[in-house]
């Protein structure tokens, strides 16, 4: 209750709301894509911050690997899965989506921390941004070694690399977390009254507008049928399970391990579709955008972050 029960998570169903109700309210269309790139900014410049005041020692090492580990796997199980109903381009493109990141729901679950008075430590967002790109890179390879037509899906690898390392929100969380770095605790007290003071406020628009697309999404589920459907829940809970025996095996405090949960749980609904248009156009976009945003998104806000925490207090006693 104390995480749906929360501004920006009831913005979220007032969103849905308006959709359902067909009501006329909506974001300007410039203004979620500028909430968006502040979210991004501000979580990687506060990570840098929080790097600077850690260090660089062997919990952190241990950490990034553990996600670019996890990035790199899911994909590859996912995709097996989803062969059985699909074929080669959608499982691809599908388990990329669910290999990847969703930032917003990373947000969502440090403000649940944050309420629960819960410390965690500001260089997970580093790992946040690391597993973006090794997803995409093995959706792709994926697509190209089970295809059944290899030679229909040509592209440049220097494209391939270039979209999944150099796309805008990949490319403004790391620079924003360089700046953090440069910059340590100077440069938060010039920005902490934008980077911290406006960030619940922006988040509850960002969610609000997330709300009324997601309602939107819920009519391309019928085209997916159910089994797309169970994907979307289970896959999140599997995946968050086998993400806290790792952090526990690397010996992550409860906090980190919820956020490392939560990065392994949740899908990619904006970097991945933007990079698989590019590269597996033969995948229908409804399938991978609807079930990580209308599906995968809410059960994690709602119902997957309250549940991880809950194995986490189990798990760690």
């Amino acid at each position: 209750m104390s995480n749906i029960l929360n501004p920006p998570v009831l913005a979220f169903f007032l969103g849905m709301l308006a959709v359902l109700l067909k009501s006329d309210l909506e974001i300007p269309p410039p203004l979620p894509k500028l909430f968006s790139l502040y979210l991004l900014f501000a979580i990687g410049f506060k990570g840098g911050v929080e790097l600077v005041r850690s260090g660089i020692n062997q919990q952190v090492i241990l950490t990034l690997l553990a996600a670019i580990l996890m990035a790199s796997i899911v994909p590859i199980y996912t995709f097996f899965i989803l062969r059985i109903k699909l074929d080669a381009y959608n499982a691809g493109a599908i388990a990329a989506t669910y290999g990847s990141i969703s930032a917003v729901t990373f947000i969502t679950a440090g403000s649940f921390l944050t309420q629960l008075g819960i410390i965690y430590d500001g260089y997970m967002v580093a790992a946040l941004a690391l597993m973006e790109s090794p997803a995409i890179i093995v959706g792709i390879v994926l697509v190209n070694l089970f295809a059944a037509e290899p030679g229909k899906s040509e592209f440049s690898w220097s494209e391939v690399l270039r979209e999944a390392c150099l796309n805008s929100s990949v490319f403004l969380l790391v620079g924003s977390l360089v700046m953090g770095i440069l910059t340590g605790e100077h440069g938060w007290e010039k920005l902490k009254p934008f980077t911290q003071d406006m960030f619940y406020g922006v988040l509850t628009f960002f969610l609000l507008d997330m709300g009324l697309l997601a309602a939107k999404r819920i009519k391309d589920l019928q085209k997916t049928g159910i089994f797309l459907i169970l994907f979307a829940i289970l896959i999140p809970i599997v995946n968050a399970g086998i993400a806290l025996v790792v952090a526990k095996l690397i010996g992550m405090s409860q906090g980190d391990a919820l956020l490392f949960s939560v990065l392994c749980a949740s899908a990619s609904y904006i970097a991945v579709p933007a990079a698989m248009r590019l590269t597996v156009p033969e995948a229908n976009p409804s399938l991978y955008v609807s079930t990580a945003l209308a599906v995968t998104f809410p059960f994690n806000i709602i119902v997957g972050i309250p549940l991880y925490l809950y194995g986490i207090n189990m798990f760690w006693r």
